[in-house]
């Protein structure tokens, strides 16, 4: 941190590219220049930059060399002014301060690259990307940030509402304090959702009971809360001892959590709490329809989304004419266990309008991680290569776009996706988590 010739303590921040053509290069803005301030207010991260950039008029002050210079530049409202970071986030990520009981990074095998092991708890990425986040890095000031931007919907990792309790699970002395923010954004009208990552004879039972009461108060700022078994991987020795979920806790949770649902929906007309895919595919129960999950809050916490999936395929086949049904290809695809039984019945479906197509569904079981690992998103390319070697693949191979790092070019052990092809011998495709893509790619559209 440096002072300012106005007194005020700034953070450097590093501009490091400047657009061709945008209204900062016309301004003769460049690279290595630090931006100090947008209208007067210390710029220290993105969240700063974007909600002071939106203004018509913008005053830029900038440090170059030992020089303060002054910029006015005149846009229309929201309008980028070309200037570039060397991260997205303009700083360093905020490291997770919590030492949670369930933890999966703390599971993973060793050997991975480094960033795998990297814990964040950042709330800017909860904002920018719907990342989860614990509050436990947050002070006052954090808060009263968010409520001056109208910053909105704000994720929680919540796990439970017990204050001592979360301090068990979370290993964190804050983290039952925090809990007390819950109540300040949703009074100032900030949209909240919810997550409960749940530990058998831990979080659950009684506790979830009070944890759904509690956070039904908040509501209609809380308006979704996923509940999802936490994960176990094979990879424990010393952490804290949890047991899975077997088929009978599973189906007793999705009872306990659509009991209370149904409460909320016949007393505000929404659900609001909703059990992962997960619990209804290792309880053996039918998934729910599309229509039970309402907007689909949760889906990026496992919640509808094989519904979501299973409804776009389906639209899809009712849509396909004689011709497209006319084909005659040979295609594979590769699942988590999970997820396989739902896979297998759609090609199925497939197979049935196209009796030219030929598809062959493999459920890939998780070695890398092991313990019970069985979501399609964990696969990596070493277990997918030593369990399909010996199989029929046909023209292609279909794979979740999960599988890869968000660069998409990467699975988890380091296994490029050419090096994976190379070892098959057969080409891959990559398709988005929508049951219509996976169609279209499944039948060459």
């Amino acid at each position: 941190m440096e002072e300012s010739d106005k007194g005020r303590f700034i953070r450097m921040v590093e501009i490091t590219g400047v657009l061709p053509r945008s209204r900062g290069a016309k301004k003769g803005i460049q690279a290595g220049d630090i931006l100090l301030e947008i209208n007067g207010h210390p710029i220290r991260d993105v969240l700063d930059y974007r909600f002071y950039l939106a203004e018509r008029t913008v005053h830029l002050l900038l440090h170059r060399g030992p020089e303060l210079i002054e910029i006015t530049i005149h846009k229309e409202e929201y309008d980028d002014i070309g200037l570039e970071f060397a991260t997205p986030l303009m700083d360093k990520k905020h490291r997770c301060e919590n030492g949670c009981i369930f933890c999966f990074i703390d599971q993973n095998p060793p050997g991975m690259r480094e960033s795998i092991y990297f814990k964040d708890d950042d709330s800017r990425l909860s904002f920018l990307h719907g990342n989860y986040i614990t509050l436990t890095n947050l002070h006052d000031e954090d808060i009263d940030r968010i409520l001056e931007m109208h910053i909105s919907p704000v994720n929680v990792s919540v796990h439970t509402t017990n204050p001592e309790l979360r301090v068990k699970m979370m290993k964190n002395k804050r983290s039952g304090e925090v809990l007390t923010y819950l109540r300040r954004l949703a009074d100032a009208g900030t949209k909240l959702r919810g997550q409960i990552v749940l530990c058998k004879g831990i979080n659950d039972g009684a506790e979830l009971d009070r944890s759904l009461r509690d956070l039904y108060t908040y509501y209609p700022a809380m308006d979704s809360v996923s509940i999802v078994p936490c994960g176990l991987t094979a990879y424990r020795e010393k952490l804290y001892p949890l047991e899975p979920f077997d088929a009978v806790d599973c189906r007793r949770v999705i009872e306990q959590v659509t009991r209370f649902g149904d409460k909320c929906l016949a007393e505000c007309g929404e659900r609001i709490f909703y059990a992962s895919d997960e619990f209804y595919v290792k309880s053996g129960l039918p998934l729910p329809d599309g229509a039970y999950y309402g907007e689909y809050t949760q889906i990026e916490n496992g919640v509808g989304m094989l519904a979501s999936f299973a409804d776009e395929f389906h639209t899809l086949l009712r849509m396909l004419d004689d011709d497209e049904k006319s084909l005659h290809r040979e295609v594979s695809v590769a699942t988590g266990e999970a997820a396989y039984a739902m896979i297998n019945a759609l090609a199925k479906e497939a197979m049935d309008a196209c009796p030219g197509l030929v598809c062959h569904v493999y459920a890939v079981k998780n070695r890398f991680f092991g313990g019970q690992v069985t979501v399609t998103g964990l696969l990596t390319g070493r277990d997918l290569a030593d369990q399909l070697s010996d199989k029929p693949l046909g023209e292609v191979l279909l794979l979740s776009r999960t599988t890869l790092r968000s660069e998409g070019d990467l699975f988890l052990c380091g296994m490029t996706p050419e090096e994976l092809s190379d070892k098959l011998g057969v080409p891959l495709c990559f398709t988005d988590n929508d049951g219509a893509a996976f169609l279209e790619n499944m039948l060459g559209l």
